[in-house]
């Protein structure tokens, strides 16, 4: 019988004009941004802590800390991939993710797809096992005020 394991992640960042608004990897036009030490892209993060949660690892802060200048702008791409790899190196794979982004706008739904590839890519994954999704808080806390975005992950690790 397979061991395997559940992580929950979740991520927040304020959205600040100037900035590129990037989520799952795409960068999506939009007057503000994430603000944030990496590229703030709360998708990604999101899946950062789950799968770290998963295998006991801590967070995504503990990895990659905001006070270390060599993250500083740094595509959350990468920080992904790296966690992949701890999750490779413990002997697990992806089996599959659900992620839910949260915000009031843009609408999203046109770049889901290149996020669901994007995330299948650094996960060696087929895109199948790639639920992104979207919502809006109808205009409640502070996705709804768009004051900023933030996602929810779950993933299964298989041993």
């Amino acid at each position: 019988m397979p061991d395997i394991r559940i992580g929950y992640g979740y991520d927040a960042h304020a959205l600040q004009a100037g900035r590129p608004l990037i989520l799952g990897g795409v960068h999506v036009p939009h007057e503000c941004g994430l603000l944030g030490h990496s590229d703030a892209d709360v998708l990604y993060h999101a899946l950062c802590d789950a799968m770290l949660g998963a295998l006991a690892l801590g967070d995504i802060g503990q990895h990659f800390p905001d006070k270390d200048p060599a993250y500083k702008g740094i595509d959350s791409g990468v920080l992904l991939r790296n966690v992949f790899e701890l999750v490779a190196g413990a002997g697990y794979r992806v089996g599959n993710i659900d992620a839910t982004l949260r915000l009031q706008r843009p609408k999203i739904a046109p770049f889901i797809p290149q996020m669901r590839r994007n995330i299948a890519h650094h996960l060696s994954l087929p895109v199948d096992r790639v639920s992104v999704k979207a919502t809006t808080t109808e205009k409640m806390g502070f996705e709804g005020e768009e004051r900023g975005v933030s996602a929810s992950a779950v993933v299964l690790l298989v041993n």
